[in-house]
């Protein structure tokens, strides 16, 4: 929890609820995570608006309570970071979700609202959503493993040199669990 702000966590799970305010900070927030050396889903950065809004546009299009939900965090009024919930609509992975795209604005990093976000998602998953585990897959290299091994989840595989990002940096993509939830 940031020391010097109340944060405020909001669910969001229609795409109607996304004010035009909210996608601009969202937009606004990926391209500034991306272009700071994030691991937020564009890889070669720079990127600019024109870049991440058709992305954001469609992760939004497609909110819904049963599949799909956003989570922002805001710190004194201002969007601090978020992240994307999918939960896959067949019955056989049913049990379980996807973290996708948790990012922090650089200026409120080290303040604990990257794990207030997956402490808070862990929740909705588990008791909105009666799921079982969740997934993800991160970069290598970044530093995500400590990060989100220090929350409860565990390595359960990788691709190794899966993430080609210049001819001379390779990176595995880490395969994440966190269970039970």
């Amino acid at each position: 929890m940031p020391h010097d702000s109340a944060l405020d966590l909001v669910q969001i799970t229609d795409p109607r609820d996304v004010a035009p305010e909210l996608r601009r900070e969202l937009i606004d927030c990926w391209v500034t995570v991306t272009n700071t050396g994030g691991a937020a889903g564009f890889p070669f950065p720079p990127v600019s608006e024109n870049d991440v809004t058709p992305v954001a546009d469609k992760l939004l299009s497609r909110l819904d309570p049963q599949q799909s939900r956003l989570l922002v965090a805001r710190a004194n009024g201002l969007l601090a970071g978020w992240v994307i919930l999918n939960r896959d609509p067949y019955r056989l992975v049913g049990h379980w979700g996807t973290v996708h795209h948790l990012q922090t604005r650089p200026a409120f990093r080290g303040r604990g609202i990257g794990s207030a976000l997956v402490h808070e998602l862990r929740k909705i998953a588990r008791d909105e959503l009666g799921l079982e585990q969740l997934h993800l897959a991160a970069r290598g290299g970044e530093g995500l493993e400590d990060f989100y091994g220090r929350l409860g989840w565990r390595e359960i595989g990788r691709w190794p040199a899966a993430l080609r990002l210049a001819p001379d940096d390779t990176r595995d993509e880490v395969l994440m669990i966190l269970a039970p939830l």
